[in-house]
């Protein structure tokens, strides 16, 4: 290969640790009709990526497209970079405009060739470190407590691991929907969710939210490691539950009383949509709603990115910037 059909990308050939996450060269893929290529300049982690990488259990690695190894061998679903080419049938985006979006796969690169209809113009107010921490996380914070959540005016509103990354963007969407916001995390980072605008904040390694006498509007779990059942005791009457992550056994309860009738019993699957990222990136312009970013690690660092998240100290997001 000539060296501009080349480039780095973080490669990974087996399930895994992070040790198996490789700074290769690898060829340069080019946009089809309706993909843009992107010189990416920014992605992060998130829990998908996460899970991709250790698709436990065993049905996860049927879903992540492969039963013994990764079909797609390079991970990072959200990224911000700069179009360099566009496929024959795309027209709203042009070489030379900067972007942000969730493409699913690809963003631990130098470039990524992405489907254009997940993906929008990133506003000049942010750096690309600030979009790139962004998609994946705002759009499941935004569509659990909108589409699911049924969020409004008034609210009270219970967010169970408030301190990750769509935790820190739960907190400030629902601030920004006029509610009364309880954050759950740990002591270290009890700080922090005030800071990012929560009422009050209760320190799970101290206190069982579960067993309080308080009862909330809207509960949305981000971090479900208590059983779903026991959050009913905690729900106003015509309260909602929105379970949007945690352990496996916990989302297999949710979705298996999702599916049994329970209808204040939600689980989410978050959807990319360009509508709802335009609606959260005017938010952002308006400064209700910024990215709470942990540490930024060059391309070349990822495994030791996805070290310091396996660890479960992040603050927010963590950000792999790419030169």
């Amino acid at each position: 290969m000539s060296e501009n059909e080349v480039m780095r990308a973080i490669v990974y050939k087996k399930y895994g640790p992070p040790d198996v996450l490789h700074l290769e060269e690898v060829g340069k893929p080019a946009p089809k009709d309706h993909e843009i290529l992107i010189k990416v300049r920014a992605a992060s982690i998130n829990a998908y990526d996460w899970r991709h990488l250790r698709p436990d259990p065993f049905f996860l690695r049927l879903l992540g497209g492969g039963l013994l190894k990764p079909k797609r061998r390079i991970l990072g679903a959200d990224m911000a970079g700069r179009v360099e080419a566009v496929g024959a049938g795309v027209k709203g985006f042009k070489p030379g405009d900067d972007v942000v979006g969730d493409g699913g796969h690809g963003g631990y690169a130098e470039y990524a060739s992405v489907d254009e209809n997940k993906f929008v113009l990133k506003p000049a107010e942010l750096t690309f470190e600030e979009a790139a921490a962004m998609p994946m996380a705002a759009l499941t914070a935004l569509q659990g407590l909108r589409d699911k959540g049924h969020i409004r005016a008034g609210q009270t509103v219970l967010i169970n691991g408030a301190s990750g990354g769509v935790g820190t963007f739960a907190v400030q969407i629902a601030k920004a929907y006029g509610t009364e916001v309880t954050g759950v995390c740990r002591t270290s980072k009890t700080d922090l969710v005030l800071s990012i605008g929560a009422d009050q904040v209760v320190d799970y390694t101290r206190e069982d939210v579960t067993k309080t006498d308080r009862r909330y509007d809207l509960i949305f779990d981000v971090a479900a490691f208590r059983s779903v059942s026991s959050y009913k005791r905690i729900l106003a009457p015509a309260g909602v539950y929105v379970l949007a992550g945690g352990s496996m056994a916990r989302i297999f309860q949710s979705m298996i009383m999702s599916l049994t009738g329970a209808r204040n019993m939600k689980f989410l699957a978050a959807k990319v949509k360009r509508e709802d990222l335009l609606f959260i990136l005017e938010l952002m312009k308006a400064g209700r709603v910024r990215s709470i970013v942990d540490k930024h690690f060059p391309l070349s660092e990822t495994a030791e990115a996805f070290r310091y998240y396996e660890e479960g100290c992040t603050r927010g997001k963590i950000v792999i910037t790419v030169p």
